[in-house]
């Protein structure tokens, strides 16, 4: 058998980008022969990334980009915290968010076809899962192109936003963008709330009126009216829409004026915004350790 030498590791990994112990393993099973190695790198890291696809990635990180009036934010995901710092990770979702601004892509299909380095986006993340033994998805994005200002502001890596408004003063928009990452607000104002929040805020309501109706009949109370409990149901649906529309919540810099009063005020005004949290709505996957470490043990004594 031909050895392996560190030499022929090296080069094979500045050929394959491939971890450093696979390249030594490709190359003792094909015997020293860099071509065949190659082949068999292509083959494992394949079936490696086939195999990562079905595991849940509710990590990840938030990227955007802006250039003139077309920006764009993207969520691309993994498995674990640990590869978010990975610089060859973040570098796909920065180039990712560049190609859907420049492109245009009618959604994360189309996009995962877009060409990149000579390859297809979907070729090099199915090569980066390889690379890095983590299932890795690009779950969504969100393009502007505008004739207004554009300003985006990341929180970390966790939480992105993206602002379309008019005004003067830049730095307005750049306050709106952190006041909606830190307050997260779902609509710009209370008339463009989606329905089916609404709906469910007010069954969250009706509950409760419920309830103290009970709670007031155990006691010997009278219960309030139908009324009352229609106006106390109706005022909690108001108040939950000012605290989730933009223009009605208190400002994050300045608690004595809403939002809308501060554009108001500058001069300025926002015309849509765009917020990505990192996993929002995926469902993680709950691990038990130690009885995944128990079933090991119990697998090795079989064996």
């Amino acid at each position: 058998m031909a050895a392996i030498t560190a030499a022929m590791v090296g080069e094979l990994r500045a050929k394959t980008d491939a971890p450093m112990m696979e390249c030594k393993k490709a190359l003792t099973e094909a015997e020293g022969d860099m071509a065949r190695a190659e082949e068999i790198l292509r083959v494992k890291l394949g079936s490696k990334a086939s195999k990562a696809s079905s595991r849940v990635t509710a990590e990840g990180v938030v990227s955007a980009y802006i250039s003139g009036g077309v920006g764009a934010l993207v969520e691309v995901n993994c498995e674990t915290d640990f590869v978010t710092k990975n610089d060859d990770f973040i570098a796909l979702a920065n180039t990712v968010a560049k190609l859907v601004a420049e492109n245009n892509p009618a959604d994360v299909a189309a996009l995962s076809a877009l060409p990149l380095d000579g390859k297809t986006v979907d070729e090099v993340r199915a090569a980066l899962i390889g690379k890095i033994g983590e299932n890795m998805s690009i779950r969504r994005f969100q393009r502007f192109e505008t004739a207004s200002k554009l300003v985006s502001y990341l929180h970390g890596t966790r939480i992105g936003v993206i602002v379309e408004f008019d005004g003067a003063d830049e730095q307005v928009g750049k306050d709106v963008a952190m006041h909606i990452a830190a307050m997260k607000p779902v609509a710009l104002s209370s008339e463009q709330v989606p329905a089916d929040l609404i709906e469910k805020e007010r069954s969250v309501a009706s509950l409760k009126a419920a309830e103290d109706a009970e709670k007031a009949k155990a006691e010997g109370k009278t219960p309030q009216s139908a009324e009352i409990v229609a106006k106390r149901i109706d005022g909690s649906v108001q108040k939950f829409l000012k605290e989730v529309s933009l223009f009605n919540q208190a400002f994050v810099k300045n608690d004595k004026q809403t939002v809308e009063q501060m554009l108001k005020a500058t001069s300025s005004s926002v015309k849509a915004f765009t917020m990505f949290v990192v996993g929002e709505g995926i469902e993680k996957k709950q691990d038990d350790f130690a009885a995944e470490v128990a079933a090991q043990v119990a697998a090795a004594k079989q064996a």
